[in-house]
């Protein structure tokens, strides 16, 4: 992708697997292209759910040479993203869930993102998955920076939490993670995403933004979420 920024990489981008020259480039590239960053919201609940799930053994290598460890399944999906770059944006998602049930052993990344019971229907509603995930729950408010205001809906899965969030009165061009933080200071990443320079929930550009992922810890071994950004500044902090 270095000759040039390819929109098939938003699905490498979200599971966090582009190499770090490709990486800065794609994240230039989304701050400037509105379907890359709408793709890339949809994908951050199958990166949520990769980067959320604990290792849990070795599991069987579909290329028969026996068992391999989950950093070894990552490895095998390294090597196979090149061979999969040109490939239609459908195989590569379809590949990436199947990568979760491989890792989790039959957690499906389709829970991540749709609900275990249904709560989220996905298919029949005008807004994405994660604007239906905040609109189904009770919001918890955060304290935000100069400007900045959102909010958290959480929910408890069988593998650990969901959480949508909302974002307003932030412009770009930035990088930025939701971080779910425990009570000893430990830090998880929960989804990333990029702000374009308009922004969102500003004057020129007032819906906000909406993104989820998951994370491995259960809402009562959570402190708060934090909004940062990649350089470093807190944006939003919500307490739980």
């Amino acid at each position: 992708m270095t000759s040039r920024v390819e929109h098939t990489d938003v699905g490498a981008y979200a599971l966090g697997i582009l190499e770090e020259p490709d990486r800065t480039a794609f994240a230039a590239h989304l701050a400037t292209c509105p379907a890359c960053t709408a793709e890339l919201q949809e994908l951050s609940g199958v990166a949520g759910a990769l980067a959320g799930i604990a290792p849990l053994g070795n599991e069987r290598d579909d290329t028969g040479g026996g068992d391999r460890g989950p950093a070894e399944v990552v490895s095998l999906l390294r090597r196979r993203k090149a061979a999969d770059r040109r490939a239609r944006r459908g195989t590569f998602v379809i590949g990436a869930a199947a990568a979760v049930t491989l890792v989790a052993g039959g957690i499906a990344a389709g829970t991540a993102i749709s609900g275990e019971s249904g709560t989220v229907p996905v298919g029949h509603s005008a807004h994405g998955p994660a604007e239906d995930a905040y609109r189904s729950g009770t919001p918890l408010a955060g304290t935000g920076a100069s400007g900045v205001t959102g909010g958290l809906v959480l929910e408890t899965k069988g593998w650990g939490t969901h959480a949508a969030l909302e974002l307003k009165g932030v412009k770009g061009p930035l990088e930025c993670e939701l971080i779910a933080v425990s009570p000893a200071g430990e830090r998880r990443v929960v989804t990333g995403w990029a702000v374009p320079e308009k922004g969102y929930g500003v004057p020129g550009s007032p819906e906000p933004l909406y993104v989820h992922g998951g994370v491995a810890w259960e809402p009562a071994g959570i402190d708060h979420f934090e909004v940062r950004t990649t350089g470093g500044d807190t944006l939003l902090t919500v307490m739980v």
